[in-house]
């Protein structure tokens, strides 16, 4: 099983930004959709930006024109740009690459972001 490592998290003010990155140095069979989460305490998970095999997105409203997905320069990276945050940004974001075909599903730790003043 491969574990995804993501980076990036903390806190930051209300309107800040924060890069996370999410990746592995294992060797993995493409093609895969790479997806981020995000969990509020006491809410459920929810799917915020994906990039599909075919490199389109998707992103939730609550993040649109706020977030960008994007592959990496290195191997099976990605990472999530948050620019104009909010205090309902804050959240545990993980990240998920899933194989087109169902062959895996592969997660990661997860890592808090924190928006306050």
């Amino acid at each position: 099983q491969v574990q995804l490592v993501e980076s990036g998290g903390g806190s930051v003010q209300p309107g800040g930004s924060l890069r996370l990155s999410c990746g592995t140095s294992a060797i993995i069979v493409k093609p895969y959709i790479m997806t981020w989460y995000r969990q509020a305490p006491g809410g459920q998970r929810e799917m915020i930006a994906r990039l599909h095999v075919n490199g389109s997105t998707d992103y939730a409203d609550s993040v649109k024109g706020r977030f960008t997905i994007s592959l990496a320069d290195a191997k099976n990276t990605m990472y999530l740009q948050m620019n104009s945050l909010k205090p309902d940004d804050t959240a545990v974001y993980t990240c998920n690459f899933e194989h087109l075909f169902g062959v895996y599903d592969y997660w990661g730790q997860g890592t808090q972001v924190t928006v306050s003043s």
